[in-house]
Order: structure tokens, then C-alpha cells, then sequence
């Protein structure tokens, strides 16, 4: 089964950004290449069992790669190599349904949401969101949440510009704060 928003990309952002650039191709439309989802996981260095990467693993449906430290910071207690997150990259259709639930499921349920901010683009397209709270995810009892911690997403396009990936993301339907994103699906 094609994902919604893969289908919706191809049926209706194609088309759309064709006009919207002048693109001659339809490859030459910026597509997504990945969406990484990261947890930084602080109090890992006192509890180990903190970092049991279900957080990740939970809202994926993927199981989430162990990070590092990569050198000692005596001020917070860190040494080289100790577990402190763990991080998750998506591809193709486990991409596209992740996106579909942030967008459509996970965002809505932000309290006081208004929208997130466009300015958080790289230079080259690519787009980072920061999340305070794991619990906005349905997949994620919140009863059996001990603590409460945030998440940052990455999404990677093949945009040139912040411009393209702006559009991209706004055609998919990120909702952009200002600009009315569609939250409906």
C-alpha cells in the first residue's frame, strides 16, 4: 500500500511546484530523502536504564541506533563513549507515514499550537523541528511515561534552496506558522 502523503506527493506537489518554479523535469522537483529523529537523553550518565530507546523505537516503528559522546566533559560528568541518546533514520515509506502522523496526528495535539516556525531551514532546504514533549505521539501512553523529554526531527530534502524546501514542506502540509498549513487530512 502507497503511503498517503507519498501518493499526494506524486499526484499533487509534482505538478504544483512544477508551475510554482518553472522546473522543465519532474525530477528536478525537490523530493524527501530522509527524516532522522533524535533523543538526547542527559540523565543517561547517572541511569543507564534511562536510555532503553523505546521513546524512538515507539513513535518510528523502528529500532533506534545508540549515540555516543564523542569527547569528555568533565563539567557535566561525561565521558568519551558513554551512551547519551539514541537516534532513528527514516527512508522511503516508514519516511512518508512518519510524516503523515507528525503532521496530521502528533502536531495537532501541541497545546496552543499556532503553527511551526519557517525559519528553522539550513541554508540547503532542510528543516529541523524541535519537540518538548514525547507524549503528543498517540503511540505513546502517557500513564506509563516516567519522564518526560523532547525530540528533535530533521527532514532531508533535495531542495537547493530554504526557498524550495519551504514549499515542499508547505505542499505536503507542514503547518508553518502565519501561513495556513492544512491540518485537516
Amino acid at each position: 500500500m502507497l503511503a498517503r502523503l507519498k501518493s499526494k506527493y506524486r499526484e499533487e506537489v509534482v505538478a504544483t511546484m512544477m508551475k510554482e518554479f518553472g522546473y522543465q523535469n519532474p525530477l528536478q522537483v525537490p523530493r524527501l530523502e530522509k527524516i532522522t529523529v533524535n533523543v538526547g537523553l542527559g540523565e543517561a550518565i547517572q541511569n543507564v536504564k534511562a536510555l532503553d530507546g523505546a521513546v524512538a523505537e515507539a513513535i518510528t516503528g523502528q529500532k533506534p541506533v545508540v549515540t555516543r559522546a564523542k569527547k569528555a566533559i568533565a563539567n557535566f560528568k561525561l565521558r568519551e563513549g558513554m551512551s547519551i541518546g539514541c537516534m532513528v533514520t527514516l527512508r522511503r515509506e516508514r519516511m512518508y507515514e512518519f510524516l503523515d502522523r507528525l503532521i496530521h496526528v502528533a502536531l495537532p495535539r501541541v497545546r496552543d499550537f499556532k503553527g511551526v516556525s519557517e525559519r528553522a531551514f539550513d541554508g540547503q532546504g532542510n528543516y529541523s523541528l524541535g519537540i518538548r514533549e514525547q507524549i503528543i505521539f498517540p503511540e505513546i501512553q502517557a500513564d506509563k511515561v516516567d519522564k518526560i523529554h523532547g525530540l528533535t526531527i530533521s527532514i532531508v530534502t533535495t531542495a537547493k534552496t530554504d526557498e524550495e524546501g519551504r514549499a515542499l514542506l508547505r505542499h505536503m502540509g507542514m503547518p508553518f506558522a502565519g501561513s495556513q498549513g492544512e491540518l485537516s487530512g
